[in-house]
């Protein structure tokens, strides 16, 4: 809901204070549904700190991404959860109400039942199927339309590592789509591109301009696929996801501010 493991951590911490304070008080017995109860305090204080990240983002400098999060390989095996936190859809969850992303979420991530999601949003049942079917429709306008099985596009991700570790050109060429779009994220801290990059050509001018020569190209796990991690003089310097589609890298996501990169320790589990 939130799109950065940060302010995740924060709106749990408060989750878990407000219930070790009914725990405190002996008020817990009077809780029928301790889930229930815990979603519905969830949502509203994730709600209310999208309202907060909303007024943040607007001063944000540069393209805004997502926090990668560092996750283990196994939560591939879970098709739909791992998608439900891949970059691109968590931009696609970006251009929704609050509202109507945590009605998605809820329901289409983790099945919550419609009567629990309506007391989260302080909602009527018969206003969250709507909103829920207007936010599939809006996802499903937006969600990239991708046509490989997963191992095609862990196959599609390790040639675009090993053509830009090799410094092959050619082989990046062939793997990046001609309409590709990268993204950067400095955050105003670092140096990143300001808007997003169009084109296959401006693409690769953009990366072999920045492109230190002391760079490795470190294998890793982000948002639930494979990804690159940079590192400079054994120093952390980003991290890079992709979108594959028939076969090549559609979309390339960069963040290098420092503030996001914080995350990336231990692997996070995620579980539905």
């Amino acid at each position: 809901m939130l799109g950065s493991a940060a302010d995740a951590e924060d709106v749990l911490q408060e989750v878990w204070l407000r219930w070790a304070d009914r725990v405190e008080q002996a008020a817990v017995e009077e809780v029928r549904d301790p889930r229930a109860y815990l979603v519905r305090m969830t949502t509203r204080l994730a709600l209310n700190r999208l309202r907060t990240l909303a007024r943040r983002r607007e001063d944000y400098v540069g393209t805004w991404l997502p926090e990668p999060v560092l996750t283990a390989p196994d939560v591939a095996d879970d098709v739909e959860l791992a998608d439900s936190v891949s970059t691109a859809m968590l931009l696609v969850l970006e251009t929704l109400p609050p509202t109507e992303r945590a009605v998605f979420v809820l329901r289409e991530v983790f099945d919550v039942p419609y009567d629990e999601i309506a007391a989260a949003v302080e909602k009527s049942e018969a206003a969250v199927r709507q909103i829920a079917s207007r936010a599939r429709g809006h996802v499903a306008e937006r969600r990239p339309r991708s046509s490989v099985s997963t191992a095609e596009r862990d196959a599609v991700i390790e040639r675009f590592r090993a053509a830009t570790d090799g410094g092959d050109l050619q082989a990046l060429m062939d793997v990046l789509a001609p309409d590709v779009v990268l993204m950067t994220d400095g955050g105003g801290k670092v140096k990143a591109a300001l808007n997003p990059i169009f084109g296959r050509d401006k693409v690769l001018r953009f990366l072999t301009a920045v492109t230190p020569d002391a760079l490795d190209l470190v294998p890793i796990w982000l948002n639930g696929s494979p990804a690159i991690q940079f590192v400079v003089a054994g120093q952390r310097d980003g991290v890079g996801t992709m979108l594959v589609e028939d076969g090549v890298v559609t979309r390339l996501y960069l963040v290098r501010n420092p503030d996001k990169l914080g995350a990336l320790g231990e692997a996070v589990g995620l579980a539905r």
